[in-house]
C-alpha cells in the first residue's frame, strides 16, 4: 500500500512537471532546468576536483623522482667514497714497490708485481700523476725542497720526484712531493 501511494506522488510529480506553463511572458525555471544547473555546478566542481588531484599528483610523481636522483647519487657518492678509501690504503704498497724497483731494477718478480698492481690501479680509475719535468701546481705537487735553476731547468720546473703522487677520477688522492728548481 506505501509504495503505491509513492507510486502516485512520483506520477503526480512527473504530471506537474511536464505541465508546467509560461505565463506572462516570463521563463521559468522547470525542474529540467533545475537539474541541469545543479549538474552543471556539479561538473565544474568534479572538474575542479579532478584538477586539483591532477596537480597533487604531479607533484607527488616530481618528489618521487628527485628522491631517486637523491638516493642514486648518494649511493656512488657513498661508493667513491669507499673506494677512495681503499684505493689510499694500497698507495704505501706501491710506495715500497717503486722502492724495491729502485734498489733492484733487474729483479723480475718485483717488477711483475708492479706491473700488476699499475693495471689493477688503471682498472678501477687510479691515475699516478706526472710530475718531473712539469711545472709546480699546488693542486698535483707538494713541494718539499727546492734546488738552483740551471741551463736544464727552468724555474718552478719540477726536478725530482720525491713520493708519488696518484688521482682517483678527478680527485687526488695524495699529491706528489717534489723537489722543485728555483
Amino acid at each position: 500500500m506505501q509504495d503505491n501511494k509513492e507510486a502516485q506522488q512520483e506520477t503526480q510529480k512527473q504530471v506537474d512537471i511536464e505541465t508546467v506553463s509560461v505565463a506572462d511572458g516570463e521563463k521559468h525555471e522547470t525542474m529540467d532546468d533545475a537539474g541541469a544547473s545543479d549538474a552543471d555546478k556539479l561538473v565544474s566542481e568534479l572538474q575542479t576536483q579532478v584538477a586539483d588531484l591532477t596537480d597533487k599528483y604531479m607533484r607527488v610523481a616530481a618528489e618521487l623522482e628527485n628522491t631517486r636522483r637523491r638516493a642514486t647519487r648518494d649511493i656512488e657518492s657513498a661508493a667513491r667514497t669507499c673506494g677512495m678509501g681503499i684505493a689510499k690504503k694500497f698507495l704505501p704498497v706501491m710506495d715500497a714497490l717503486e722502492m724495491a724497483l729502485k734498489q733492484s731494477p733487474d729483479d723480475a718478480g718485483i717488477k711483475s708485481l708492479a706491473m700488476a698492481l699499475e693495471s689493477a690501479f688503471a682498472q678501477i680509475g687510479i691515475v699516478k700523476i706526472e710530475s718531473v719535468g712539469q711545472p709546480l701546481n699546488p693542486q698535483f705537487h707538494s713541494a718539499i725542497s727546492t734546488v738552483p735553476a740551471d741551463d736544464a731547468h727552468a724555474p718552478n720546473t719540477i726536478v725530482q720526484e720525491m713520493q708519488s703522487g696518484y688521482m682517483y677520477g678527478d680527485v687526488v688522492l695524495r699529491p706528489s712531493m717534489v723537489m722543485v728548481s728555483k
